[in-house]
């Protein structure tokens, strides 16, 4: 999939210019394309370099500016990357990161004091409508009607209609990102009016109903797991999202006015983590290889992932953000298959202390670089102030050099099993009526076997029945899965984040760390589209 997301033809490079520009100008409109459209859709195979635009367009930046100048919402271009945006937001924002870089805007995660004209929020805010936008074109382009204009038929239109599907998968992943962050966005479709009035606000409750109301529509439709084309959706990846969404049901569901949790849907939950873990997956057998630059092997445990490349996915977002900004100090860039580091990102004590060295000896993913490093964070600003992480190195698993050594090759999944095993633990044992204790048991046990043995069949590293509670899952995810765009969901989930009962170090602006305003569990709305849209409220409390 590589190949097809990568090689868009120029007038493709055009419409995406022109979708973009017009949500920035007007960021409630959809894109006419008026001019390009019929050239571009008049072939099925121009319709599969278009889906290959709304697949690279979690990869891609490009010319994205309001005029052409890279500039996307006050950001530069290389900070507009969908997954760069989605990772400050969920991890800097939490114990698990830190960043020691000046830019306006970047200490406020960390410190909890972000506004409605926070850049960075602003940016992922509109990446997702503009991914949303594309999505939304690409459908309505693919309906009956249109295809028979264009004289499209037979398997040739069988073939859109499941591209259609695909672009419906991407669009509700989407509209999942903006439910979670933000709550309450605005909401269109391909039925909405071209250039009509500014969609309407959606409640973060009804969000969550159209999300699974739309990869039900679709879950029987897409391709059996693991039989499309990598980096593309399939039923597991359906199923990957609602087990994801229904683990977070009590909080995308909850009252606004009161803040009461909304029904629980841990059965559902299991029963859809269930579904992946029997779709054909199976774990790979070295942690360490997970986020390599020849990751693209990992398909037995992969189930959806951006694909990045480093010939032909040259921008700064992504993992090679995550594999970059990671490296500084003392620390030698040519064992992360780069040139050199950013000295930017690092973690608070609090994660570390989650294994049981920081070596990696017995638990071997506890990958942190402490030579010249201090494990306390007395200055948020200073690259040797927290441990560095090293989970993220652009070389392969037998150590030769990634492609390039100035861009990733490492693909960033989405989803994967481990995650799955983790989602149907948790449910059971919040809700032991939703499923088996005993295969719950079992699936944290093989990570913790590949963990301790590079073997998920060992028993090293193993747990006892008694020891599987909320709070041992709420840390083997962190354990499992840090930095890897999950931490602040999690902790909203467990209500440890803007809590005072948790804390970490500089959390709220306090050295110590201190508790925050229960309404930074959402992001504010940016004032640019609440000034745009009329139809929308701010979040309370901003």
């Amino acid at each position: 999939m590589k190949k097809l997301i990568y090689k868009s033809s120029a007038i493709l490079g055009l419409v995406a210019l022109t979708a973009l520009q017009s949500c920035l100008k007007h960021p409630n409109d959809l894109p006419t394309n008026d001019v390009t459209s019929e050239s571009v859709y008049a072939t099925p195979a121009g319709y599969k370099q278009v889906l290959a635009k709304v697949y690279g367009s979690f990869a891609l930046t490009g010319n994205q500016g309001p005029a052409g100048n890279g500039d996307v919402q006050g950001i530069d271009e290389g900070f507009s990357d969908f997954y760069r945006l989605f990772w400050k937001a969920q991890e800097l924002s939490t114990d698990e990161a830190v960043i020691s870089w000046g830019d306006v805007g970047i200490q406020d995660f960390h410190r909890m004091n972000w506004t409605s004209n926070n850049s960075f929020l602003t940016g992922l805010y509109y990446r997702c409508m503009y991914q949303i936008t594309l999505c939304n074109e690409f459908i309505r382009q693919s309906a009956d009607d249109k295809l028979s204009e264009r004289g499209i038929s037979g398997a040739d239109a069988d073939n859109i209609r499941q591209y259609a599907r695909e672009a419906r998968f991407l669009r509700a992943f989407q509209y999942w990102v903006l439910m979670d962050l933000y709550g309450n966005p605005p909401f269109a479709t391909e039925a909405t009016v071209i250039g009509g009035a500014p969609p309407p606000q959606a409640k973060r409750a009804e969000v969550f109903t159209y999300v699974e109301t739309e990869l039900k529509a679709i879950e029987a439709t897409l391709p059996d797991p693991r039989t499309n084309e990598y980096g593309r959706a399939d039923k597991a990846a359906v199923w990957a999202l609602l087990a994801r969404l229904y683990l977070n049901a009590q909080v995308y569901t909850q009252d606004p006015g009161t803040g009461t949790p909304g029904a629980e849907r841990f059965s559902d939950a299991a029963s859809y983590a269930k579904k992946v873990i029997d779709g054909g997956y199976s774990l790979i057998t070295n942690y360490t290889w997970l986020m390599r630059a020849d990751n693209n092997l990992n398909t037995s445990e992969f189930i959806f992932s951006i694909n990045y490349d480093g010939l032909r996915t040259q921008g700064y977002g992504g993992t090679t953000f995550l594999s970059h900004a990671c490296v500084g100090g003392s620390m030698p860039a040519s064992t992360f298959g780069i040139a050199g580091g950013w000295s930017g990102t690092r973690t608070t004590k609090n994660l570390p202390a989650l294994f049981p060295d920081v070596t990696g000896t017995a638990d071997k993913r506890s990958q942190f670089y402490t030579a010249g490093q201090s494990l306390e964070i007395g200055d948020l600003t200073s690259f040797i102030d927290g441990y560095g992480v090293t989970k993220f190195r652009n070389v392969k698993r037998d150590g030769s050099a990634g492609s390039s050594q100035d861009f990733s090759d490492i693909d960033m999944p989405l989803f994967r099993l481990a995650e799955m095993y983790l989602i149907y633990a948790e449910s059971v044992v919040r809700k032991p009526a939703a499923g088996d204790a005993g295969l719950a048991l079992g699936y944290i046990n093989k990570l913790r076997g590949r963990a301790y043995a590079n073997d998920p069949n060992s028993t090293a590293g193993n747990i006892s029945a008694g020891e599987l509670t909320q709070d041992f899952i709420l840390n083997e995810r962190a354990r499992e899965l840090y930095w890897e765009g999950f931490r602040r969901t999690d902790l909203v989930r467990y209500n440890r984040f803007t809590e005072g009962t948790y804390l970490w170090p500089w959390k709220g602006g306090v050295g110590s760390g201190t508790g925050v305003a229960s309404y930074r569990k959402l992001y504010p709305i940016p004032s640019r589209d609440l000034n745009t849209n009329t139809n929308l409220d701010q979040n309370p409390g901003y």
